[in-house]
C-alpha cells in the first residue's frame, strides 16, 4: 500500500489528479456526505472507506503515473519558456539588484539569477518553473537584455 503515501506527492501531481477526475472526486464526496449524514452505525465508516479505496482504484492512475504526468507538464513549460526566450529577446531588459543578483524581463518570462551561477530561477507567465541550467540559448538572451539596456 505504499501508494498511499501521500507525502512523497507534489502539487503538479495532485493537480494533475483532480483535474482529470473532478466530476467523479465531486459525486463522491456528495454520496459520502449522504452517507455520513443518514447512516448512523459503524457500517457508516465501512462504506466510507469502500467509496475512498473505490475512488483510488477506478482513476485508473498510480500515483507514480501522475507525477511523471506532471513533470512532463513542468518540462513543457520550461521548453515553451525557453521559446518565448528567444522570441521575445529584442524586449527584454536586464536590471541588477541590489542584493547583486540580476533579473530579466519580458511579458512572458523573468529569470533571476547570480552573475557566474550556472543555474537561473524561471517563471514563465507568473509561474515559477523553477531553476534551468545556463545554456547558450539562456546566456544569449540574458546577453540580449544586457545591449537593451
Amino acid at each position: 500500500m505504499e501508494f498511499l503515501n501521500f507525502s512523497t506527492y507534489d502539487l503538479d501531481t495532485w493537480t494533475a489528479f483532480f483535474k482529470e477526475h473532478w466530476l467523479v472526486l465531486v459525486i463522491a464526496l456528495i454520496v459520502l456526505l449522504i452517507i455520513v449524514r443518514i447512516v448512523k452505525t459503524v457500517l457508516k465508516w465501512a462504506i466510507v472507506a469502500a467509496i475512498v479505496l473505490g475512488i483510488v482504484v477506478y482513476s485508473g492512475y498510480s500515483m507514480d503515473d501522475l507525477k511523471a504526468i506532471g513533470t512532463t507538464a513542468v518540462d513543457t513549460m520550461k521548453q515553451e519558456a525557453v521559446n518565448a526566450m528567444v522570441g521575445e529577446a529584442k524586449d527584454a531588459t536586464f536590471v541588477t539588484n541590489p542584493d547583486g543578483t540580476f533579473t530579466v524581463k519580458t511579458k512572458n518570462v523573468e529569470l533571476t539569477g547570480e552573475p557566474g551561477a550556472s543555474e537561473v530561477s524561471v517563471s514563465f507567465r507568473g509561474t515559477e518553473l523553477g531553476k534551468l541550467d545556463m545554456s547558450s540559448a539562456i546566456q544569449a538572451f540574458i546577453d540580449q537584455a544586457k545591449q537593451n539596456g
